[in-house]
């Protein structure tokens, strides 16, 4: 996608966006058209059963900077960010003790845990259940890396366009399995309508949102799984260019709202809600956190 410079905090009500804050500039990425899937993520713990780990230092944007990466927006003096100071570190090889894809931990977040022991009828489901390491480290295998939050943000506001919702400023029909579950997956209407989230079945095969799809053309940027971001949780540092926050705190940032996130919140989900998790946590019984990946242009 074409890089820019966008408002990370706006408010669009359908009319374009106001009260505009935390300006960002975005070089040009790519970002995942869906997120993980199940089958997707099943090929990387059949790599990490046979020992794989990152490389350390591997995942950083390296296009950016000369090859620096990201700057480190939350870099304070003093401060040492993720064990590197003013741009991304990488993979540390402290983390591979959280790296620990098991049929237990990925369905610790019952009922609605996605993964099943054996390939079955729920490849194309989302993950989810996975911590932060568990995200950032299939990224890296896979040849891409978590996206920044002013990353992942840029894509689901379309840019400078800001707009209310990933796709336009068509609400959302509240009927599904009619044209609403078209746009986005929440509120627990999918499968069949808001009669209460029913296990696993509440959440869609990535790609459901056929009306949904971003300016650039990502599906489920609202509903369905909370997205890993890069960040760590902080408030906004402006402005910023190619940035991520990177030090240290007690959560990671995750975006984007959930198969259960009501309608009230999902109308007010742009500018993106921003939410956070601990980085070693994968959700609860009500919210599965999952991911997609971003790649260099």
């Amino acid at each position: 996608m074409t890089g820019g410079t966008y408002y990370r905090t706006y408010s669009n009500s359908g009319s374009g966006p106001t009260s505009e804050a935390d300006p960002a500039s975005i070089s040009g990425f790519r970002l995942d058209k869906y997120l993980v899937t199940v089958g997707r993520f099943r090929q990387f713990v059949a790599a990490w059963s046979d020992g794989y780990y990152p490389a350390s230092g591997s995942g950083v944007h390296t296009y950016l900077n000369d090859g620096l990466g990201l700057v480190n927006s939350g870099a304070r003096s003093g401060d040492a960010g993720d064990g590197g100071g003013e741009y991304e570190s990488g993979w540390s090889t402290s983390w591979n003790s959280y790296l620990a894809p098991t049929d237990t931990n990925l369905t610790s977040c019952s009922p609605y845990a996605t993964w099943t022991g054996s390939a079955g009828s729920q490849e194309s489901l989302p993950i989810d259940c996975v911590n932060w390491y568990e995200s950032y480290a299939f990224c890296i295998w896979d040849g891409g890396f978590l996206p920044s939050e002013a990353e992942w943000e840029y894509a689901a506001a379309g840019g400078s366009q800001q707009r209310e919702y990933p796709w336009g400023s068509t609400p959302p029909p509240a009927a599904c399995p009619a044209t609403g579950c078209s746009y986005a997956i929440w509120n627990c209407d999918y499968p069949s309508g808001a009669t209460g989230c029913s296990e696993v079945a509440s959440l869609a095969p990535v790609g459901t949102t056929t009306l949904g799809a971003g300016l650039w053309g990502q599906f489920d940027l609202a509903g369905e799984v909370w997205e890993w971001a890069l960040d760590w949780s902080a408030a906004y540092v402006s402005p910023c260019a190619d940035c991520a926050d990177l030090t240290a705190s007690s959560a990671r940032a995750v975006r984007g709202g959930s198969f259960a996130s009501p309608t009230a919140y999902l109308s007010n989900l742009f500018p993106p809600s921003r939410g956070s998790y601990g980085p070693v946590g994968r959700g609860d019984s009500g919210n599965g956190n999952g991911f997609r990946c971003s790649r260099a242009p």
